[in-house]
């Protein structure tokens, strides 16, 4: 006999299905409802459905590269690139052009769809702007990939030369709900994040932006981060999972379980149901588990390496995902 809880259950997917389908919105209580329900397996499969009502079985894919690394004024307490911890990264002030294009020719032959050249610190010097510029040009030159850019905050004139390089989308996470946010980081504030990705909007750039779960917020504070980008009218979310690295204050931290990972994205999923639900960096610890989170409402993800730590090879992505019966917006240029 089934239990009133499990009906009740049952009969909140249902709504939150219909609802969604019909082109509503679910707000926090909902949320919560959600997950804190006791079959977790039937909220991914709502997540996964309506992924695919709203955006098929097409898969985002987009990388970065490590532009300008270490040395980084901020603290970020997860970060291995600040200044202010001892992690032992390696630091440098740009990457060296023939470095720059074999990953980016890497990415295009795999019919990766953007690329985004990646620098640590606060925000963009004149000189870095024009470093940027030079490899965004060579890039362009030889390959096919759409570029993003995530150099921390932006004024006016820094936009204004990364829209003039062909930068067409700005990736600058939140990291945390706007409550949780001064946990994380102290040199500079959630709303600062907020007026750059408004800036770059303003200028007709797309907008990525997420956070990182497992830095010890709860889970009201993911789902206000979910819902915090949702009202910021973000398409593109990165969730990345927290991997705790050595030398940073965050290093203690127990990892996340698979569990609350893929409620996590099946609760960004829900509550943002027509963006990219992109998995980002520390997904590499779920092991051969990170591809559940594809049938759990994310369809989206940043492939080969992270800035600091390693990914999973592309292959290996890609053949998993066909596998799973998503396609690509671009095919491998050669076989």
């Amino acid at each position: 006999m089934e239990k009133s809880g499990d009906t009740a259950m049952k009969q909140l997917l249902s709504i939150t299905d219909k609802a969604l389908r019909a082109g509503g919105q679910i707000d926090r209580n909902t949320a919560l409802a959600l997950a804190r329900g006791a079959d977790k397996e039937k909220l991914y499969c709502l997540a996964d459905g309506i992924r695919r009502h709203f955006m098929g079985n097409r898969f985002d894919l987009c990388s970065i590269i490590n532009a300008k690394s270490g040395n980084c004024s901020e603290n970020c307490r997860f970060c291995a690139q600040s200044a202010r911890h001892h992690t032992g990264v390696e630091s440098y002030t740009i990457i060296p052009e023939e470095e720059a294009l074999r990953i980016a020719q890497d990415n295009d032959h795999y019919g990766v769809k953007r690329l985004s050249l990646v620098t640590s610190g606060r925000s963009l010097s004149p000189k870095t702007v024009e470093e940027l510029h030079h490899l965004y040009e060579k890039m362009a030159d030889s390959t096919g990939l759409l570029f993003c850019a995530s150099s921390g905050l932006l004024d006016e004139a820094s936009v204004r030369a990364l829209k003039q390089a062909g930068v067409g989308r700005y990736h600058c996470n939140l990291e945390a709900s706007r409550n949780y946010f001064p946990q994380v980081c102290s040199t500079h504030s959630w709303e600062e994040k907020v007026d750059t990705l408004r800036l770059a909007r303003d200028h007709g750039m797309s907008l990525c932006s997420g956070g990182i779960i497992g830095m010890g917020e709860s889970l009201e504070d993911r789902i206000d981060l979910a819902l915090q980008l949702r009202e910021l009218g973000v398409k593109s979310i990165p969730i990345n999972i927290l991997t705790p690295i050595a030398g940073t204050p965050l290093e203690v931290l127990t990892p996340l379980s698979l569990a609350e990972v893929l409620t996590a994205v099946a609760l960004f999923r829900l509550i943002n149901p027509d963006a990219i639900i992109r998995m980002a960096g520390g997904r590499q610890q779920l092991g051969v588990d990170q591809y559940r989170c594809f049938s759990a409402g994310a369809n989206g993800a940043i492939v080969g390496n992270y800035l600091t730590t390693d990914g999973a090879g592309i292959t290996e992505d890609l053949e998993r995902l066909r596998a799973m019966g998503y396609t690509f917006a671009r095919e491998m240029l050669h076989a």
